[in-house]
């Protein structure tokens, strides 16, 4: 469906992301207006630019953003403009972010989930306290994971050096619930918090790793990330109007 979001005004944080600036493109691409925020601009640019995107068109401003820093994401806030939805695609993590479970210390632990469900916190705080002032109707959708919804297998990483990072399944589930309280306290049905929860994107993983992850599947495997965009269209558009608190799995039946 086309000019399913058109003339609306949207907000995607971490546009320089492997999702965020898929979303931005598709965003564009359903006719509406996009405000691509990221923690470095010339890296998003570069991206961006790879995906056709102009950067002097009207419909589009790239602004420079620090999801975790509680000024920065404060600052847009009050100095933007009018719009009607935002997607949180950021991914902050320290240098030990990926260790295996006993080689995770606690400080390691906190400070990932600091960073990254902290500042989902406020960067969901800050959009519900932009609808309070505002009083337009609003749209965010966070991004969650199979593994905020089920507990890892971990026979999937046999034969590779990756692993499930614990951080990932506490930050991704506490996510979902952070969705379900804002929802209810904001308790209006104009503000709306929904999440996506992607199985496995591709991103050039082991062999062995796409193999048992496609097994664990009905068929596919990993999905290509324009396969995860559609959701998060849907999410913000107004055919989802009355959808609130809830979380869409697309994960090609691994979670089943």
């Amino acid at each position: 469906m086309k000019n399913l979001l058109k003339d609306k005004v949207i907000l995607v944080a971490g546009a320089g992301g492997l999702l965020g600036s898929h979303v931005v493109k598709h965003i564009l691409d359903q006719g509406a207006n996009v405000i691509a925020a990221d923690i470095n601009s010339d890296k998003t640019r570069e991206l961006l630019t790879s995906l056709s995107i102009t950067m002097s068109d009207s419909n589009f401003e790239l602004i420079e953003l620090d999801i975790t820093n509680e000024e920065s994401v404060k600052a847009l806030f009050s100095n933007i403009g009018h719009i009607d939805g935002a997607v949180n695609a950021t991914y902050p993590r320290n240098n030990t972010y990926g260790a295996h479970f006993f080689d995770v210390t606690l400080a390691s632990f906190n400070e990932n989930l600091a960073l990254h469900l902290g500042s989902s916190f406020l960067f969901a705080q800050q959009c519900a306290a932009y609808f309070k002032a505002n009083n337009v109707p609003f749209s965010l959708v966070n991004i969650s994971s199979i593994y905020g919804v089920i507990a890892p297998d971990f026979t999937i990483y046999d034969n590779t050096p990756m692993t499930m990072p614990i951080e990932y399944a506490a930050i991704k589930s506490g996510l979902l619930h952070i969705n379900k309280y804002i929802s209810k306290y904001i308790n209006n049905s104009d503000f709306r918090i929904n999440a996506v929860s992607p199985g496995g994107i591709f991103d050039s993983q082991p062999d062995p790793f796409l193999d048992a992850y496609k097994n664990k599947t009905i068929g596919t495997g990993m999905l290509d990330v324009q396969d995860i965009v559609g959701a998060v269209l849907f999410l913000l558009s107004d055919q989802s109007k009355y959808m609130v608190g809830q979380n869409l799995i697309v994960d090609d039946g691994f979670s089943l």
